[in-house]
């Protein structure tokens, strides 16, 4: 797989039909907007296309930024991830928040549904669910929290939801946070100096070969 291609891996996912809970899509209301602002710190991922579990691999740690648009029905993400030495970012996507609907992950330029935030049961965590067509529907989920460390009750909610896609806890893969690259910190420095542009299907970076970037589905 190419960097062109790898830059758009877990981008390309189509609508998730919601299910009941514990497993089905987060409806917002008016006041969820708000409370997803901010950094999201990179957990795990859970995927039954086999590539992505290896892709998980590769990953040391990653994160994104929510920030708002304007109308307020959309929030701006910004990826970071970290794979070996390097530091990649990409602001292609954005969430649409609409009280009562499903909250989406949308492609910045075709407005295309990448995704769709899952219901769980704390504010602490944001859970993605995407899928990805190939010879059949391949389904995948990947959790972020506001802290690194997650209780053992987020865990076991993150592997319920895991099971709901037909995936054991072996399929699941944790970020390490071994590295000293894509340092929090430092982006969050930079995003308080300067205003978010509005959204644009571009990137800065692109990931190493087999890299996935968390959140995302692709080809």
């Amino acid at each position: 797989m190419g960097s062109a291609g790898l830059l758009l891996l877990l981008l390309l996912p189509a609508l998730l039909p919601a299910h009941a809970d514990p497993c089905g899509a987060q409806r917002p209301d008016s006041s969820t907007a708000p409370k997803l602002l901010g950094t999201w710190l990179y957990v795990a991922g859970a995927a039954q296309f086999p590539q992505h579990r290896v892709e998980m691999l590769l990953i040391d740690r990653a994160f994104l930024r929510l920030e708002p648009a304007a109308g307020g029905q959309q929030l701006l993400i910004s990826h970071y991830v970290a794979v070996g030495d390097q530091c990649f970012t990409n602001n292609q996507t954005y969430l649409e928040v609409r009280a009562g609907d499903a909250a989406l992950v949308k492609h910045a330029k075709t407005h295309q549904t990448e995704g769709m935030l899952m219901n769980v049961s704390s504010e602490n965590l944001l859970l993605v669910q995407y899928q990805m067509q190939r010879e059949r529907t391949y389904l995948g989920q990947y959790l972020y929290a506001r802290n690194r460390s997650i209780s053992a009750a987020e865990r076991e909610e993150f592997e319920q939801h895991a099971q709901c896609l037909g995936l054991g806890a072996e399929q699941i893969v944790y970020a390490p946070w071994k590295t000293e690259v894509c340092q929090v910190e430092e982006v969050e420095g930079s995003s308080s100096s300067s205003p978010h542009p509005e959204p644009v299907a571009a990137a800065t970076a692109s990931p190493a070969p087999g890299t996935a970037w968390p959140g995302s589905a692709g080809n």
